[in-house]
């Protein structure tokens, strides 16, 4: 009989749970496991549940009501989670792990950063769930970064060893933007007018497209319209307005020097992995951008990039399988 763990990747505004089997495998080897394996998969809105005690037991009550009560939970979630008490930045719900465990009569209960379950999702991905783009190759057993843009930018790496991954959680998303040619040193100027500092999330997330037209609408001396990021992009994509279209160019070439970057400071030779909700909008194009250009472009160290492949995560629910393999590996730990 399939033993199940509750897992769970709860943003800002829907949370997510599955149940996910608990294996026993050779860390050695690699766990077996897939997005398929996950059951009773629901999302609900969190505004709808005063807190996250009551989100969890109504999923238990409905979606998960056909299985034996899960005993242990890893939870994937959008904010800092190195202490036991818990506030999210863009949610309402803060409570602490200690408390809440107790609450559900869980025998395990972790929570962890978002980017930590994307990591760990990374080499659960088969195919189906990853789309290449330019060339190199994966070395396996070497460490691999996740990035990407979205509300923010986040980040993780993944490195190996003889008991299994282990979690890098980073905040790289908040290191300085480094401009590579005179309009972008022109945004940073125009930036460093509304921020005391400028991270790179301020360029490469959806505020980051918001940034990179209204820079350019003040380099090119033109009055910039009110528009929210998806509106750049859908401008962007159908030719209709030249600087959407400059916009959305800059973003992706932004978006692969800073993921060289990161394939540089994690010596990323098991690839690079690139996140978050915008860039599988428009995939097509992010393929035929200067992304993966700028990504190799690094100088005396370029050669060292050049073998590094990236790929665009499509998976559907990569926190969900991530949290899925954070549990197993820590189970695994703990039973060995």
């Amino acid at each position: 009989m399939v033993e199940y763990g509750l897992v769970a990747d709860i943003g800002g505004t829907n949370a997510r749970f599955a149940l996910a089997p608990i294996k026993h495998f050779d860390p050695l080897v690699g766990l077996p496991l897939t997005e398929q394996d996950l059951v009773a998969v629901a999302a609900l809105n969190g505004a709808e549940y005063e807190t996250i005690a009551d989100a969890i037991l109504a999923y238990l009550a409905g979606p998960a009501s056909g299985y034996d009560r899960p005993q242990h939970s890893v939870m994937a979630i959008a904010c800092p989670t190195d202490q036991d008490q818990i506030t999210m930045t863009n949610h309402t719900w803060s409570f602490k792990v200690s408390e809440l465990k107790a609450t559900l009569g869980f025998e395990t209960l972790v929570f962890v950063n978002d980017y930590n379950a994307l990591a760990n999702a990374i080499p659960q991905l088969g195919s189906d769930g990853l789309v290449k783009v330019g060339r190199g190759e994966a070395v396996q057993g070497l460490p691999m970064a996740v990035t990407g843009p979205g509300t923010g930018l986040g980040l993780a790496g993944l490195a190996f060893g003889e008991c299994g991954p282990v979690t890098l959680q980073a905040e790289g998303g908040h290191a300085h933007f480094a401009p590579t040619d005179d309009v972008e040193i022109g945004i940073l100027s125009y930036l460093l007018t509304k921020y005391e500092r400028v991270s790179i999330e301020r360029l490469v997330s959806g505020m980051g497209i918001e940034n990179i037209y209204q820079a350019l609408c003040h380099l090119r001396g033109v009055a910039a319209e009110s528009l929210k990021a998806p509106d750049i992009s859908a401008r962007a994509l159908d030719k209709t307005n030249a600087l959407c279209e400059e916009t959305l160019a800059r973003f992706c070439a932004i978006l692969g020097s800073y993921a060289g970057d990161v394939a540089l400071t994690l010596g990323a030779k098991g690839g690079v992995y690139i996140s978050g909700g915008i860039v599988p909008r428009f995939l097509t194009y992010f393929q035929a951008s200067q992304f993966r250009s700028r990504f190799e472009a690094k100088g005396r160290l370029s050669g060292f990039n050049q073998p590094i492949p990236t790929y665009v995560v499509v998976a559907r629910q990569p926190g969900l399988l991530g949290s899925a393999a954070v549990l197993n590996h820590r189970l695994n730990k703990v039973t060995a």
